[in-house]
């Protein structure tokens, strides 16, 4: 099985503000590039994004963290985009 183009790369940090709160978010480089992209398809600011993905992770019965969330989000869309297209 060959690497993923760029290789394995460990968590970046990066800072965002959501609700008018800077917070810390480490993830992949690969993840950050889709929540890039999908902010993009959406006609969004990255921070808003983060936001609405936030918001419907605290409305979870038993919430996870925000990178988790994130990178569950994400994992997540293609396969809604499919169903969405049904």
């Amino acid at each position: 099985m060959d690497p993923p183009t760029g290789g394995f790369v460990g968590p970046v940090k990066r800072s965002v503000t959501i609700a008018g709160h800077q917070t810390s978010i480490s993830l992949e480089p690969i993840f950050w590039e889709r929540l890039e992209a999908e902010a993009v398809m959406r006609a969004l600011p990255l921070n808003a994004l983060i936001a609405a993905i936030d918001h419907a992770r605290i409305q979870a019965e038993d919430p996870p963290n925000l990178a988790s969330a994130l990178r569950t989000w994400l994992v997540a869309q293609p396969v809604r985009d499919i169903l969405r297209q049904s």
